[in-house]
């Protein structure tokens, strides 16, 4: 029996009602005002005796930094295979049928199922860097305001508002075009789909290719949020002068 039809007969069996389970605009520098006195209370008071440009050139600088890191870092080989943060797991649909096909000593199936699925993230992540970098470029007095006084993640909720549509509609193609040569992808979304009408699957996983441009979406914005938290905790690790002098003094 091939493996296709192994994986369809045990993905039938799990969805039987007796085994349910849950299947699983640019800056106006004109019209910037003083954004040091616009920040004399809380953590920017120490922004006070920076100049507006130096302020702007500065938050650009690490945003710019901390987007084209994680870019980086992400679309290397096992950029998300071989990151525990970021690696994409097999939907939770699945996870019943990769325990089974371990049980038969079938387990590489699965195994090679999510390699697939990581690689595409891979292949897709480059797409991100030039729309991080124009929301940059499009950052606001008031989103400037908002990030250099803001939380932890700040920056990335940003970024994430910002840019989470249109990189989807890039991560997507690229996604569907490696995940066609996977056999036991395209019969996954045949069943998901089906179970997903009785409820037996959850519909945002009942396609596998929106699964993964979801999921490499969230690791992409996870890693820009670590390398935000390690400039803000330590400036020094910022690339840009300015970029230390600016963090330096909200820290």
């Amino acid at each position: 029996m091939s493996i296709i039809r192994i994986f369809c007969s045990l993905l039938l069996c799990l969805a039987m009602p007796a085994h349910a389970f849950d299947f699983g605009a640019l800056i106006d520098n004109g019209k910037l005002g003083d954004l040091g006195k616009a920040m004399q209370s809380g953590s920017g008071s120490g922004l006070s005796g920076i100049s507006n440009d130096d302020q702007i050139g500065g938050l650009k600088q690490a945003l710019t930094q901390a987007a084209e890191t994680a870019v980086k870092n992400l679309s290397k080989k096992n950029g998300y295979l071989g990151n525990d943060k970021v690696r994409i797991p097999l939907p939770g649909s699945l996870k019943k049928v990769d325990d089974l096909l371990h049980q038969f000593g079938m387990g590489q199936y699965g195994d090679d199922l999510r390699t697939s699925i990581n690689r595409a993230a891979e292949a897709a992540v480059p797409e991100a860097k030039k729309l991080l970098v124009g929301a940059v470029k499009g950052m606001t007095i008031e989103d400037a305001k908002g990030i250099l006084t803001g939380g932890d993640n700040a920056a990335t909720q940003y970024f994430r508002s910002r840019t989470e549509a249109p990189i989807a509609a890039k991560f997507r193609p690229i996604i569907e075009k490696s995940m066609k040569k996977v056999g036991l992808a395209q019969k996954y979304d045949e069943f998901a789909g089906k179970g997903a009408k009785f409820g037996l699957v959850d519909q945002k996983d009942a396609n596998l290719d929106d699964y993964i441009t979801r999921r490499a979406m969230d690791g992409l914005f996870l890693m820009m949020s670590d390398e935000e938290k390690a400039i803000r905790s330590d400036p020094l690790k910022a690339t840009g002068n300015l970029a230390k002098k600016i963090f330096s003094a909200v820290k």
